[in-house]
């Protein structure tokens, strides 16, 4: 039973931890609660150890807690032990277990991914122990159990927990028969998970064991596995072909009333609508609480790292691929978000499907996975089923048309085959499921109407004749076009995501602005936000009675006083009161999601509006400050860290960001506005590791984003002290720099420009910015000269991000080039600076190389001159073929000496009819004559004017030693006509001739006079 061994984790016996965290509060309750219990029992017998430990229950709900969890731990962590201290447990509960139950559903749903694997095992032998004593609410956390078993995994510690909590529904076959969601999900569980073992004779053997328990179970208690619905019959469909399950598909086909007297045939199943708890239990926690997340608090736009993530964690082998019919199946069924959500710009349903079914890799689980996309269709009837489960399938595919029209027209080809060939004898059925689909779409108004779709020149002819024939009531352009009335209440808010996609086909019809439809400068169509009509909030009395009868009565009348409060002052006393009854060490920690959820509702106003005053001091801050509810962050500021009371106070406010999310950067803002926070920066974290996300870069940037939403002026506030305070989390990625700058306006900008001119403010560090660079080069316009503009403001050398260059394409990133060349011209040139610009492809219209090269030559044409020689001496002296395999810094880039060639040769051509004298200096002739020397007749025909200049500058130098006029000679293009030298002779004379060029340099006026008539002489 011993569960595989993974790598060993550090810290304490029931958590795993790294150094770096903190050590976790239900951990610490629970060990304090263990030698509570050890203090009792130590050195006594059994019968004085029981003794003590009825004695201390007697005194009171927070004793007989203390002793039962105390007895618990012991028997997650002490294996040795865990015999007596569950008979001690079971002796000593006065409730049941309902404690222990409700702990162990909790580790479970938050922290099982963390457990040691000694408590994991032991957390099983607990589960066994506590069915076999038939214990009230076990199939509670049976079922808790089986939500962990992962679908598509196949790794040791998965198919443990699979194999373990199948044996003990086996054992306890008669406990599980009394209770029909447990076989129903138990069922539904195990039928899932059958498709993923196969293969190993370990997985063969577990597979057959689930195959045996389902089929007793499915025949045994049909009608209780019937509560599933139309789910059940898509699971067995998938495990058709084995044995067992052809013969029961044979009885459910043709004889129902073998498995139940009520059931009347596959039909009735199909009719059914599958409960969300089925749906949601084929995801684990960490799965469930990841694809609310994105669903709920991720931006569209935002959202490729967090599906990055979640691609590696989840969807990264061959086996995970059966896992996306189970997310589809969750987001379609499950994920129903508000109005208010759907009118929002988060992360809509439709695009997170449209990444799972472009990112599948399998034939089969692609084909699956469209299966679960259209299930709900297939049997649609308006009065029992909801719009919201088929409205995923149908926006993916509207939004999906432009961007990517193979995944519209698959998924209408399926839609339309998937009638004949679901079930031929229901044939009729599925089709007027599917109509009634696209009839209740059109009169949601989620589409104003269906021919864009059906009838789009994208699609090929075969499938358009397809769907004119089986749906030609859909494909007719409506006339007069319907008019979508925003303002009417009844339709659902659908049409709100069509601003999400450049793809959309009803944007005529939002009665946008002529000038709103125009392309920008890079040919992409401007995006555009919802912003909903702001309508004046009309302050409804708040009703908290639900909550307050599950409150203490103390609390419950402190509670009420806050409620009637009518100044604030009056309102900080009470609360002052409240926080204070939550700091007793009697008070019962279960209470605070109710009291976090009656502070939610009463002080909904602190949400609305803006946080920071309108005049900007230390009396207008300080006041900002004293709403009634950041004494819960007062409170926090005059704690120490180790205070019992601390975590207290963390677990009101983890309870209450997930009621009400902005309370995040109302902390922050509290933190840095407050004298008594100061120098408390840091609670944050602490904050942000006792929510639900756990992580700070992730909790900092939800709330900066949510701050972004709600309040600019209030983003730049906190920008300073955020990045001064969290710098890994800030300055590694762009992410928070793209919020700040998608908003800010130009006054703003230059407010954060002097906070960091002042030292206030470090945006950008060596080792991260040019990565920043080189991400901004996606953002809108205004977005990336704000970000140039911030980075110039800082005092960092221009080469350390000078590799970017590599990047740049002229006709992409205009914003990024003129910004780098303004900064270039002001500094002076240095070697590598030369060759990253002259790395830079060579195109008529990119004029980004001359330009900087002609003004380093009209003000620093000695240095330029210099290192271009070096560069072309450089670049000559290797062999051809090596020339593309050398790079500078950056990997990408790739010098050539026909690149420099080039880019001199387009520098001739932009200084002709110029007086500047660039090209008649020493060290470029030099390099010239000695390119000239050792290239191929191909190059020197392609710069023959470029290389003449260098043959003028010779024949009209002072006289030169014999020996060196005749190597030269024979190196010019049209003495090398006549004469055949051998190559290595020649370019021995070459070299030779460049070094004794340099012992015997003629006067520079001379130089340069000559040199200006030669550049004269060749526009001639």
């Amino acid at each position: 039973m011993e569960i595989p061994k993974g790598k060993a984790g550090a810290a304490g016996k029931l958590l795993v931890s790294s150094l770096l965290d903190s050590k976790d509060e239900l951990e610490e309750r629970l060990e304090r609660c263990v030698g509570i219990v050890t203090s009792l029992t130590n050195g006594l017998s059994e019968r004085e150890a029981n003794d003590a430990l009825n004695a201390h229950i007697c005194k009171g709900t927070p004793q007989h807690e203390e002793i039962c969890l105390g007895l618990f731990t012991l028997v997650l962590t002490e294996p040795a032990q865990a015999q007596k201290c569950y008979r001690d447990l079971a002796l000593v509960s006065r409730d049941g277990m309902n404690i222990v139950l409700n702990k162990i559903n909790h580790i479970l749903m938050e922290k099982y991914l963390k457990l040691q694997d000694t408590c994991r095992t032991q957390l099983v032998w607990l589960l066994r122990e506590l069915v076999k004593s038939g214990v009230l609410g076990a199939d509670g956390v049976c079922m808790t159990f089986m939500k962990q078993i992962a679908g598509g995994d196949v790794t040791a510690k998965n198919i443990w927990l699979a194999e373990n909590v199948l044996e003990i529904l086996t054992e306890q076959r008669e406990w599980v028969l009394k209770s029909s969601l447990l076989v129903a999900m138990a069922v539904y569980t195990f039928l899932r998970l059958i498709v993923d073992h196969h293969g190993s004779a370990a997985l063969q053997a577990l597979r057959q064991k689930e195959v045996e328990f389902c089929v007793s179970l499915l025949r045994e208690r049909f009608m209780d596995c019937f509560m599933i619905g139309r789910d059940l019959v898509r699971l067995l469909q998938n495990v058709a072909r084995i044995p067992e399950f052809e013969q029961l598909w044979k009885d459910i086909l043709h004889n129902p009333q073998v498995l139940s007297s009520q059931f009347t045939g596959v039909l009735q199943l199909l009719q059914s609508r599958t409960s969300r708890k089925f749906l949601a239990c084929r995801l684990t926690p960490d799965m469930e609480t990841k694809l609310l997340f994105m669903t709920s608090r991720v931006r569209f736009g935002q959202q490729k790292r967090y599906q990055d993530w979640f691609q590696r964690q989840y969807l990264a082998t061959p086996d995970s691929q059966s896992l996306r019919c189970d997310l589809i199946r969750y987001i379609c069924g499950v994920v129903h978000p508000s109005n208010e959500v759907l009118s929002s710009d988060i992360l809509p349903r439709w695009a997170i499907i449209g990444w799972l079914l472009t990112t599948c890799t399998s034939n089969v689980a692609a084909s699956n996975a469209k299966l679960a996309l259209f299930y709900d269709w297939l049997f649609f009837n308006p009065e029992k089923d909801s719009i919201m489960n088929i409205e995923p399938a149908i926006l993916v595919m509207h939004h999906s048309m432009k961007p990517h029209p193979a995944i519209t027209a698959t998924l209408l080809d399926f839609m339309c085959r998937i009638i004949p060939n679901f079930y031929p004898p229901l044939e009729a059925h599925v089709r007027q499921g599917v109509f009634n689909s696209l009839t209740h779409i059109v009169e949601k108004r989620v589409l104003a109407h269906l021919a864009p779709l059906f009838d789009n020149p994208k699609l090929d002819k075969e499938l358009r004749a397809m769907l004119r024939e089986k749906f030609p009531e859909f494909c007719s352009s409506p006339s007069p076009p319907i008019e979508v009335k925003i303002e009417e209440p009844v339709p659902m808010e659908m049409e709100n995501h069509l601003e999400k996609d450049d793809g959309c086909y009803d944007n005529a019809e939002a009665a946008f602005s002529d000038d709103e439809e125009e392309l920008n400068s890079k040919g992409k169509k401007r995006e555009f936000r919802f912003h909903p009509i702001k309508e004046s909030i009309v302050e409804e009395p708040v009703d908290i009675t639900p909550f307050l009868e599950q409150l203490d009565e103390s609390l419950r009348d402190k509670v009420l006083q806050l409620q009637k409060g009518s100044d604030t002052e009056a309102q900080c006393e009470v609360m002052q009161e409240i926080v204070d009854q939550v700091l007793e060490e009697d008070f019962d920690s279960e209470q605070l999601s109710v009291l976090a959820s009656c502070l939610q509702e009463l002080f909904k106003a602190h949400f609305r509006g803006e946080v920071l005053p309108e005049e900007i001091t230390e009396e207008s801050l300080e006041e900002s400050v004293g709403k009634p509810l950041y004494l819960i962050f007062r409170n926090l500021c005059q704690m120490q860290e180790d205070n019992s009371g601390f975590s207290l106070l963390l677990d009101l406010l983890s309870e209450l960001y997930q009621k009400q999310p902005k309370i995040g950067y109302h902390l922050l803002y509290y933190l840095r506005a407050s004298k008594a926070a100061l120098g408390r920066m840091g609670l944050y974290e602490s904050f942000a590791q006792a929510t639900q996300l756990g992580e700070l870069h992730t909790c900092l940037m939800m709330d900066m984003k949510a701050c972004q939403e709600d309040d600019v002026r209030l983003l730049c506030f906190l920008t300073p002290s955020i990045y001064t305070e969290f710098p890994d989390e800030t300055l590694r990625s762009g992410e928070l720099l793209n919020m700040i700058v998608a908003v800010i306006d130009s006054f703003q900008l230059q407010e954060l420009v002097c906070h960091v001119m002042m030292g206030n403010l470090v945006m950008f560090r060596k080792d991260s910015v040019l990565n920043i660079l080189i991400q901004s080069l996606d953002w809108e316009t205004f977005e990336q000269y704000c970000t140039w503009q911030l980075f110039l403001a800082h005092n960092i050398p221009l080469e350390t991000i000078i590799p970017i260059l590599q990047h740049l394409k002229y006709k992409e990133h205009p914003e990024a080039l003129s910004c780098l060349l303004l900064q270039l011209r002001r500094e002076k040139p240095s070697e590598e600076m030369v060759k990253m610009v002259l790395s830079r492809p060579c195109h008529p219209e990119d004029q980004f190389t001359t330009s900087i090269l002609r003004h380093w030559g009209l003000r620093h044409d000695d240095l330029l001159g210099e290192h271009i020689k070096a560069l072309l001496i450089k670049n000559n002296s290797l062999p051809r073929k090596r020339q593309s395999l050398r790079s500078s810094s950056s990997k990408l880039a790739q010098l050539t000496l026909e690149q420099i060639l080039e880019h001199l040769d387009n520098l001739r051509l932009n200084l002709t009819n110029t007086k500047q004298n660039f090209f008649s200096q020493t060290p470029i002739l030099q390099a010239l004559q000695h390119v000239q020397a050792s290239c191929d007749e191909a190059h020197k025909m392609k710069f023959s004017d470029l290389f003449s200049l260098a043959e003028e500058y010779e024949d009209s130098s002072s006289k030169p030693p014999k020996s060196r006029r005749k190597a030269t000679a024979l190196s010019s293009p049209r003495s090398r006509k006549n004469a055949a030298q051998p190559p290595n002779n020649e370019e021995e004379s070459g070299s030779s001739s460049a070094s004794e060029e340099e012992d015997t340099k003629p006067k520079p006026a001379k130089r340069k006079r000559k040199g200006s008539s030669a550049v004269g002489s060749d526009s001639d």
